[in-house]
């Protein structure tokens, strides 16, 4: 019996306990095993949790500085966080907001209209339209970053800049290999049957994405959503390119140049990183469920 304490009648008839099974293996008595593995836990636990400490002890305390972080602020007070909004924080967590925003809209958008058509449908160089897609992944910025700069500054047939608009940021972000392959094969696992079954109902392509394939790829929905957003958000080298004046960049810029800052101090710059981290926690608590359901289907299929 697993997850259980189950007992074991042997030939003579005497009860005998057997072995406490748990995901992790603890055992119910105490001992150096479970000694070593709460200590091991604990461990992992401050190394995690510890930056996280020192970010909120940092920005909450008058006399924060680089070679004396503590877990714990020291004469808190909210100076920092009024330094750094005269710094123009504020602004830039705007610029933020708006860009990661309609950034996963539109990544989200393509990628769920992308995947319908390569997993649903059968075309030809279906293979080549992924290739296309994986290639997002394999490029680092800073090969594509020159041509990108052109190409915002002069868009192809349009014949218009896009440099110093959130569009400059938001477009580049609009397809990304991840989210189209995760799905993909997220709705290559919807039966055909199911499909079948809605197309004698008489149910059109979109009515078929939107109520019938989309709902059962909603664990999926969720790890895009996190690790789109996360992506976008953290964007560094792509709002610099777009950018025609400091005035546009995003809070992940804007902490670089507040700590290239000489006049501000430590506290000022671990607040600026505190008001850019509230809004990843945020997003990641309201889809962790998805995000676990999504990677456990992924694990278990097949």
């Amino acid at each position: 019996m697993s997850n259980a304490l189950s007992s074991r009648r042997p030939a003579g008839g005497r009860v005998r306990p057997t072995r406490f099974d748990t995901a992790l293996g603890w055992s119910p008595s105490f001992g150096p095993a479970l000694v070593l593995r709460i200590l091991l836990c604990a461990l992992a636990v401050f190394v995690f949790a510890a930056p996280f400490l020192v970010i909120i002890s940092g920005a909450f305390s008058k006399t924060a500085q680089a070679s004396h972080l503590s877990l714990f602020p020291t004469d808190s007070t909210l100076q920092n966080f009024q330094v750094a909004g005269d710094r123009g924080l504020w602004s830039y967590f705007g610029n933020s907001l708006v860009i990661a925003g309609g950034g996963l809209l539109l990544q989200i958008t393509v990628s769920v209209l992308s995947a319908y058509a390569l997993a649903r449908r059968r075309f030809r160089g279906q293979a080549i339209v992924m290739g296309l897609f994986l290639l997002t992944m394999m490029l680092p910025e800073e090969i594509i970053a020159i041509p990108l700069s052109v190409v915002l500054g002069d868009l192809p047939v349009l014949h218009t800049s896009l440099k110093g608009s959130v569009l400059g940021v938001i477009l580049p972000v609009g397809a990304w290999g991840f989210s189209v392959l995760v799905m993909t094969e997220f709705m290559r696992e919807v039966p055909r049957e199911i499909e079948e079954s809605a197309r004698l109902d008489g149910v059109g392509e979109f009515r078929m994405l939107w109520q019938i394939i989309l709902p059962l790829c909603r664990p999926a929905l969720g790890v895009i959503g996190i690790f789109g957003y996360l992506m976008i958000w953290d964007q560094y080298l792509l709002p610099i390119i777009a950018a025609n004046s400091p005035d546009d960049y995003t809070l992940t810029v804007a902490l670089s140049v507040l700590r290239a800052d000489v006049q501000v101090g430590s506290g000022v710059v671990l607040a600026g990183a505190l008001v850019a981290l509230v809004p990843s926690l945020i997003v990641y608590f309201c889809l962790q469920g998805s995000l676990v359901r999504g990677i456990t289907a992924g694990a278990t299929k097949g």
